[in-house]
Formats: C-alpha cells, sequence, structure tokens
C-alpha cells in the first residue's frame, strides 16, 4: 500500500509539471500537505482500477517502483487537466487585467495613472471581487457604487466620464445567482473600481493639471490620500455613498458652491419669478407683485427671510436692498431700480446654463488648491477685484475684506497662484521690471533728462546678467506705497499699497502690471502681523513713514490668488462676475480634452523653503547707485539717451537671454494716473 501511496504522489508531482511553470502563481494554490494530501492520494488509488495503464505509465510521468503490482488492462481513458478553481479565474483575469493597464468596457480604456491605486485596491482581497464578492450583498455593493458615480452632476462633474450607463445596464444583466468568480464579474467588477477610483480623484485633486492653464502653484510634497483604504474601509462599513464627503474640498467656498448648484440644478425648490413691469420702478413705487419679488430674493438669501412682508403693494426699501444685493451677484449696477436688465435677470430661468457652468468651473479650480486645513490665509478673486482675509480657514465668514486693482486684461493679467507669505516690506524700493523700464521709462527719459529725478528713480549696478537697473526710492510718489507684502513665486507679484487711491472707486479694476494693490494696506498689515509680536497699530504705522524695513514673518500665511466668476462675497450671497481675462472658456476647452492625472505633475519633492531674505532685497547698501539725477551723470553710454536714441541703453539694463521672470506679468503701462505703477 505504500509504494501505492507513493507512485501516485509521483504521479501527481509530475502530472503538475504538465499544467504549470515553476514560477505560476497558481502553482502555490495547489501545494497541499499533510492530511489533505493523504486523502487525495487514497481517493486515486481508489480510482485506479478506471485508469489505463498508459495514463500512470508514459513519457511524461516517472514509472512507479517496481513493487507496484501491474494493474489490470483497461479501456483507454485520457488524462484530465486538473481544474482549476474558480477563485483562481477571477485572481487571474483581475491580475492579466491590471498589468495591461486596459479596460475594454469603459471608454477610456486606458489606465495607467490610476493602475497602483486599482492594484493596491485588489491585492488586499488576494485578488478577488470586492463589489460582486460572495457575501450576499453583491447586488447592493455594485448598486450603491454607480449611484453615487450617477451624483456625479452634483459635484460639478460629468457622470459619463464614468460611464454610468454601462455600469447600471451590466448590473441589470447580471441575474442571480451568478458566478461571483468569473471571468465577466472580474471585468464587471474592476469596471466599477476604476471609475470609482477615477471620480474620487478627480473630486479632490481636479481634472486638469493647473500648470497646463499656468496656475503657479507650488505642487504638493507627498500623496496623503490613500483611495483604496478608503474604498475598502466604505465598503466594509456600509458607508460607500458617503465617500465623496472624505476627498472633497472642505473650503467653506466650495462647500457652499456645491449647494447653490444642487439649487440651480433642482429649480423646483425655488419659486419661478415672472415679474411683469411696464416702465422702470422706484423705492415707493406701486408693485402688485411685491410679496412674490420678496419670497424669490429670500430664497437667494437677498433678502432676510424674516424681513417678508406679504402685505406690501409698494416697492419698500426693505425690497429694494435685496433687490440691490440680487443685481450686485448678476453683475448689474446696483441701483437698486427695477429696469429692463433687472427684470431679465429675475425672469431667467433658474436652470441658465451659464450660471450653472461658472458654478463647476469654480470648483474645478478650488480643487487645485493646496490641502489648507486650518490657520490664517489670504484670499483674492481677481475678477471681483477683491481681497479677503481669514483668521482660520475655516471661517465662513471673512475677518477683513477690502477693494483691490489687479492686472489689466489686455496684457498684464494677474496670474492664479498659491503660495506663503513669508516678508513685509516698509518703505519699499521697487525695482523697475526691464520690460516697463524699456517700454516706457526709457522713451521718457530720452525726451525728458530729469524724468528720473522727477519720479525719485535712480540708476543702480545690475545684478547677473543686467549691466544697469532702474528703481525707486522709498517715499512719497513710490509705485509699491508704504508697504508690499511679500510670497515668493514663479511669477514675482505682490500685494501692495499705491498712491493712486483714486482707482479703488472704479467698478471695474484690471488696470495694474499684473500685481495686486491694496485698498487699506495698513489693516492689511495689522491683520499679517498681528501674532508677530511687537507689532500692534502703532508701530504698524510708524514703519510706514520711517525707513525701509523688512519683516520676516515667523509663521507663513498662506495666499491665494483665484479665478472664480461664481463666487459667495462676504455678505455671504453667490455673486456672479464678468470673466474679464476669458478664463472660463479656456478651461471649458481644456475639460473636453482631460484624461487621467499622472501623480507626478501632482507631487514633487519637498522644496528647500526660501532664505530669510527676500528674493527682491531692497536693502540700499548692496547696490552702487550710478546715477540720481539726470542722465548726463550716467556713464557715458547713457548720455545717449538725452537725444533720441535709447538703443544702446536698452542694452545696457537688459538681461542677458530671457527677461526677468517679473516681465510675464508685467508688460506696457496703463495709462490711469502719472504714476508708473506694477
Amino acid at each position: 500500500m505504500q509504494s501505492s501511496i507513493s507512485a501516485v504522489e509521483v504521479f501527481i508531482a509530475n502530472t503538475t509539471k504538465l499544467f504549470f511553470s515553476p514560477k505560476d502563481p497558481l502553482l502555490a494554490s495547489y501545494k497541499m500537505q499533510g492530511v489533505q494530501r493523504k486523502k487525495l492520494i487514497i481517493s486515486t488509488l481508489c480510482l485506479m482500477p478506471c485508469l489505463s495503464a498508459h495514463a500512470l505509465v508514459n513519457e511524461a510521468v516517472a514509472t512507479p517502483t517496481t513493487d507496484v503490482a501491474a494493474p489490470v488492462p483497461a479501456p483507454a481513458a485520457v488524462v484530465q487537466t486538473p481544474q482549476v478553481t474558480a477563485p483562481a479565474v477571477a485572481m487571474n483575469e483581475i491580475s492579466s487585467l491590471i498589468a495591461s493597464k486596459q479596460h475594454p468596457y469603459l471608454t477610456q480604456s486606458h489606465f495607467t495613472y490610476r493602475a497602483d491605486d486599482l492594484d493596491a485596491l485588489y491585492k488586499a482581497n488576494n485578488y478577488q471581487p470586492i463589489w460582486l464578492a460572495d457575501d450576499g450583498k453583491a447586488n447592493k455593493n455594485a448598486d450603491e457604487a454607480i449611484k453615487l458615480l450617477e451624483a456625479a452632476a452634483g459635484h460639478g462633474l460629468n457622470p459619463a466620464d464614468y460611464d454610468t450607463s454601462l455600469l447600471r445596464q451590466k448590473l441589470t444583466e447580471l441575474k442571480a445567482p451568478f458566478d461571483v468568480h468569473s471571468k465577466d464579474a472580474a471585468l464587471y467588477d474592476t469596471a466599477i473600481s476604476l471609475s470609482l477610483l477615477r471620480f474620487m480623484h478627480n473630486l479632490h485633486y481636479g481634472r486638469i493639471n493647473p500648470a497646463d492653464l499656468h496656475f503657479s502653484i507650488q505642487r504638493r510634497t507627498e500623496k496623503t490620500l490613500d483611495l483604496p483604504a478608503l474604498i475598502k474601509a466604505g465598503i466594509a462599513a456600509d458607508t460607500v455613498a458617503s465617500l465623496p464627503s472624505s476627498v472633497e474640498p472642505q473650503l467653506q467656498q466650495y462647500q457652499k458652491l456645491k449647494q447653490a448648484l444642487a439649487s440651480y440644478r433642482a429649480p423646483e425648490k425655488i419659486p419661478r419669478l415672472n415679474l411683469v413691469v411696464n416702465s422702470t420702478v422706484r423705492q415707493g413705487d406701486v408693485l402688485p407683485q411685491s410679496a412674490e419679488l420678496q419670497k424669490y430674493l429670500a430664497a437667494f438669501g437677498d433678502l432676510p427671510s424674516d424681513k417678508i412682508d406679504n402685505t406690501a403693494t409698494t416697492y419698500t426699501a426693505t425690497i429694494v436692498e435685496g433687490v440691490k444685493n440680487f443685481q450686485k451677484r448678476h453683475g448689474i449696477k446696483a441701483s437698486g431700480t427695477i429696469n429692463k436688465a433687472t427684470v431679465a435677470a429675475l425672469n431667467a430661468p433658474l436652470t441658465d446654463a451659464e450660471h450653472i457652468m461658472r458654478i463647476e468651473l469654480a470648483m474645478e479650480r478650488l480643487r487645485w488648491l493646496p490641502e489648507i486645513s486650518e490657520g490664517p490665509a489670504i484670499m483674492v478673486n481677481i475678477p471681483a477685484f477683491q481681497l479677503s482675509a481669514f483668521d482660520d480657514i475655516k471661517q465662513d465668514i471673512p475677518t477683513t475684506t477690502m477693494r483691490v486693482v489687479v492686472g489689466k486684461a489686455a496684457k498684464n493679467q494677474t496670474p492664479q497662484l498659491a503660495a506663503d507669505m513669508r516678508f513685509v516690506d516698509f518703505q519699499p524700493y521697487w525695482n523697475v521690471p526691464y520690460k516697463i523700464a524699456k517700454d516706457e521709462i526709457l522713451p521718457k527719459l530720452a525726451a525728458d533728462p530729469e524724468y528720473l529725478t522727477r519720479q525719485n528713480m535712480e540708476f543702480v549696478s545690475g545684478s547677473g546678467s543686467s549691466a544697469l537697473r532702474i528703481r525707486q526710492r522709498p517715499g512719497k510718489g513710490n509705485a509699491l506705497g508704504k508697504v508690499k507684502f511679500i510670497f515668493p513665486n514663479s511669477s514675482s507679484v505682490y500685494l501692495h499699497d499705491t498712491p493712486s487711491v483714486a482707482l479703488f472707486s472704479r467698478p471695474r479694476r484690471d488696470l495694474s502690471h499684473g500685481c495686486v494693490r491694496v485698498a487699506h494696506p495698513q489693516e492689511l498689515a495689522e491683520f499679517v502681523l498681528k501674532d508677530q509680536g511687537g507689532w500692534d497699530t502703532g508701530a504698524i504705522k510708524k514703519a510706514m513713514v520711517g525707513k525701509n524695513r523688512q519683516v520676516v514673518l515667523k509663521k507663513p500665511i498662506p495666499v491665494l490668488f483665484l479665478y472664480n466668476t461664481a463666487f459667495f462675497d462676504e455678505h455671504n450671497n453667490l455673486t456672479f462676475y464678468t470673466d474679464i481675462y476669458n478664463r472660463d472658456a479656456e478651461l471649458l476647452d481644456a475639460l473636453t480634452k482631460h484624461q487621467d492625472l499622472s501623480d507626478q505633475v501632482l507631487f514633487a519633492p519637498k522644496e528647500v523653503p526660501p532664505s530669510a531674505e527676500p528674493i527682491e532685497a531692497e536693502a540700499a547698501h548692496a547696490e552702487t547707485v550710478v546715477a540720481t539725477a539726470n542722465t548726463k551723470q550716467v556713464i557715458p553710454v547713457v548720455e545717449s539717451m538725452a537725444t533720441t536714441n535709447t538703443a544702446q541703453v536698452v542694452r545696457a539694463i537688459q538681461p542677458a537671454g530671457t527677461e526677468e521672470k517679473s516681465v510675464s506679468a508685467a508688460a506696457a503701462v496703463v495709462k490711469t494716473d502719472s504714476t508708473l505703477s506694477p
């Protein structure tokens, strides 16, 4: 008997070699030891009479030992191929699909950039289905995941990007009982997982590489979001439906926009208004539809609900204020009078595609921002010409707000960026960018040798590749005013004061060379330095009229330059702004072509923090003043500017190679006042 067992062991071992390579991962599934192996051998011996001698003795199978009796001849039989178990089929299919980085079910079949996450998700489950798991909840889990993807529009995303129709159709075709370990089940299961991974990645990081649209942002230094772990935890806890809340931006601005999007997508929640007026309505005029108008305004927060007077039949002062809020939100002059433009906006369908589009684009741009969980922050919304400062980024309403002037739309657009404010420069010098010096200052200097003197400017020895440089000294008329706020960035822009305060009264304020001028610089300085120690209001006022002085912040403050044409203002009202730079169309076009984002474009090795000295060091002793008065005091090459030829001087101040980075955000001067300003 023992000899028979030994012979069968040889048979099993060699037969296995016929069908599997030594490195085949499935081979491990067939290794048995101890009792299990002995039971298989005994079962095989019992079947021995049914096997032909040829089945046991052939070229591929070792001959049994001599003490085994020759079997009785029997009808010829075919050697049976070992049957691959059901789990092994699913394992093989899922492993092969991940290795191929192609999915036959999905519209966007190539998934190279999501392959690692997909592999991590199934590796933890031994490469077995996770949505169609054989646990009695197969249909329920898959249905929950598809419902989540079908609701993508509520997050400003497109459900079609996640093949929701196909996934829903195939789920209905899977009729119970079905083999959850089959090839088809494996393909369908991975299709759900891949679509969900894409949805969650898009929801957290956005669909577009910010750098492709000139968003100056320091890339994240590490990947802290573990999407496979979140999905596995959601399945285990039966909380798949809540997965979006664990990855979407937590900024109050984003959450408000998402709520507004729901309202615009569900107009039945808001009363439809059909206001009929025959002429302009002013305060005190008869307004038969007063109650309807008040209810409509209250639905959008333009009018406090406790201020509604259903008995009113005239255009009261309270309703006027509500209409003004509505007009502000829709880019209409906030006069309070109900004119044709206001009536058209009030009667426009709430499902207005343009408003929905602007909200969705604003949400997409907010996904690009680095994760700022707490602490102070400064936010500038470019098309709103508005700065908001928060003691804590989690605040609903900003601590302080102020008007700003941004870059002129034609040539000097202020960039979108995210950077850390590290320095405050009181009584700053202004280093004139090469482009401004060449195009504006030198021609004026050629016509008027005393121009530099009147503008409090001087030639100084250049640094790096430039022979000469023009700068404006601190003092009255300095283009940067009394203080500037520095946050090192690739566009070399900053926040600063300005002597041209009249510009802040204009409704449209894209008037600078690219930097952002602030209406209340002292107030901003107080916000920035409040935790610095020794910088109360008195100290700040003194520094603003003293000598050039730089303050290094103990803790950097995040600065965000946003471009959102849909934005909740300081009064918590959703406002739509003019697309002054036409960037909405640019983003829309990019979204029609988007593919999976590579993590390589989102993450980068941690950069060395900037030194304690600002990039634009302004200390007077660090540079040699070449001339402070007229051009005849300058070296001979500059003397030629007193006539008409500025070419030599242009070459003298021109950096070798390309222009300075600051030029990218500053080109031609805006002729709005007599003072040159960035």
